[in-house]
């Protein structure tokens, strides 16, 4: 292979794992190694939108650029695309052959719609359990409409690129469907029929990958990925409230949920990791992982408030700092993204339900009601209850992860 055709070789898979998401670190680490071993010098930029690729040959400096938006998270390429870096270090795949196979890799399919769509309704009714749904039917509402949505979503991606025409849809459907539950008295004050296939939504590992790139110093890839997420939330807080305006329903500012026994709560966090490990089409192999400690972080936040008395963002804090302690060996191990497996395994302790109540409320505190100054009040307290668990979820995943790799890192340095 020429210089142009092994930079070209490099750039394809970084590429195949920064748009599939894989964290930014662990894509310019695998195309520095993949480039070692097909005997060049390279260096990655990554940016949004775009890749870049600077070889020093002995010709001079080569520059090779591809288009690369990194909005999917497809955790069974990632997993391929690493597996076959390795194997082409280790002189196990050729260089020709990589070539050949990467389009294979690229076009594995993800889950089938009927499976994506048990997915979410199976998800959305497991965090429905963990905020204490009561009723069946309610929960069959819950799933009815998580699933209707997910055949939605999938419909409206084969017939648009727009990022935001999928989650929006969604939610308005769902906000419509909670409206309709509210009109025939099926939900109460709670309104999980609405908010709990709206937080299926949530693009957690976006979250998760724009905070590492705004840790690790790269502030313009980090502030875009983090006006991503917020964009994707945005759009399904507007869906959500759209649909429960037109039938004039609205989110109360009330408690965002009620207590669960413990092995209710860990067997609907089991199922909650299992649905959204299948959005993020995670090999079958793979699964146990996110599952199992996804359940034990869910058993320990659940002993922290309510054995301990400790917050809600003080128990997200803890069952992250455990996923990360356990999670982070195994994705270095397995090549699985972290992002992907760490947002699965935490995924219940987002705080959605409080996002859609802040925007609710700010909007009727925008209509100047009666009672604006109790609204604005409960507003200001669910908005800060989230923004603080996102910043205890984000500190817990991502320090104890850091520290363990650049201990490994270092080990393996010395080691060599």
């Amino acid at each position: 292979m020429t210089a142009d055709e092994r930079s070209r070789l490099v750039l394809d898979f970084a590429r195949l794992l920064y748009v599939n998401g894989q964290a930014t670190e662990q894509t310019v680490s695998a195309a520095k190694r993949l480039a070692r071993a097909l005997g060049l010098r390279a260096s990655l930029i990554p940016r949004w939108g775009a890749l870049q690729l600077l070889v020093d040959d002995q010709q001079g400096m080569l520059t090779a650029q591809v288009a690369a938006d990194p909005s999917g998270v497809e955790m069974a390429r990632v997993a391929s695309a690493m597996q076959a870096i390795g194997d082409i270090e280790a002189g196990r795949l050729t260089p020709d052959a990589a070539a050949k196979g990467i389009a294979d890799i690229a076009s594995l399919r993800p889950a089938p719609t009927w499976l994506f769509a048990l997915a979410a309704a199976s998800g959305a009714v497991a965090l429905a359990v963990i905020f204490g749904v009561q009723h069946m039917p309610v929960a069959a509402l819950i799933f009815v409409s998580a699933g209707a949505g997910a055949f939605l979503r999938r419909a409206l991606g084969q017939l648009s690129t727009n990022l935001f025409i999928q989650p929006f849809c969604a939610a308005l459907l769902a906000g419509i469907i909670g409206a309709i539950a509210v009109r025939f008295e099926l939900s109460s004050s709670l309104r999980l029929v609405a908010v709990c296939p709206c937080m299926v939504l949530v693009p957690g590992p976006h979250f998760l990958n724009g905070a590492l790139d705004l840790i690790q110093g790269r502030i313009s890839l980090g502030g875009a990925r983090m006006l991503y997420s917020a964009l994707i939330v945005v759009a399904i807080s507007v869906g959500l409230l759209l649909g429960l305006a037109l039938l004039g329903v609205s989110l109360p500012a009330d408690p965002a949920g009620r207590a669960v026994p413990l092995w209710q709560d860990v067997i609907a966090a089991g199922v909650a990791v299992a649905a959204y490990s299948v959005f993020f089409s995670t090999p079958l192999h793979m699964l146990p992982w996110p599952v199992a400690t996804g359940m034990f972080a869910h058993a320990l936040r659940w002993a922290a408030i309510a054995q301990f008395g400790f917050g809600v963002p003080m128990g997200a804090l803890v069952a992250c700092v455990a996923v990360a302690l356990i999670l982070t060996p195994v994705s270095r191990r397995t090549h699985m993204p972290f992002a992907a497996i760490g947002f699965a395994s935490v995924v219940s302790l987002i705080p959605g339900v409080y996002l859609f109540r802040m925007a609710s409320g700010l909007l009727q505190v925008a209509g100047g009601g009666e009672g604006s100054l109790e609204l604005f009040n409960a507003t200001i307290a669910d908005g800060l209850v989230a923004a603080i668990t996102i910043l205890a979820m984000s500190f817990g995943l991502i320090v104890p992860k850091m520290a363990i790799d650049y201990f490994s890192d270092r080990s393996t340095r010395a080691g060599q």
